[in-house]
């Protein structure tokens, strides 16, 4: 089964239009926050995407802050490894 044929099997199951379905959003935020933050954050994060833009947040809007929240991580956790490099 592709990603295509599971998001419109998915949908039908829910009673969403695949049209509704914005997978690259999605993916793009399931990477960035898998990249800075632990990798179990992921889905959960997805999750509580859909959680807010089912209680009316702008897909974007929400996604926008939450790459924002997870880059600043990776930033932070960038900035310790640099911090203790010299130390080893």
């Amino acid at each position: 089964m592709t990603l295509d044929q599971w998001v419109k099997a998915a949908c039908a199951e829910l009673g969403i239009a695949p049209t509704d379905a914005s997978v690259s959003l999605v993916l793009n935020l399931a990477r960035d926050v898998a990249h800075n933050t632990v990798r179990p954050a992921a889905p959960v994060t997805a999750y509580l995407l859909g959680l807010a833009v089912g209680r009316g947040a702008n897909p974007h809007e929400a996604a926008a802050a939450l790459t924002a929240l997870a880059m600043a991580q990776g930033d932070t956790a960038a900035g310790q490894n640099d911090e203790t490099a010299g130390e080893r």
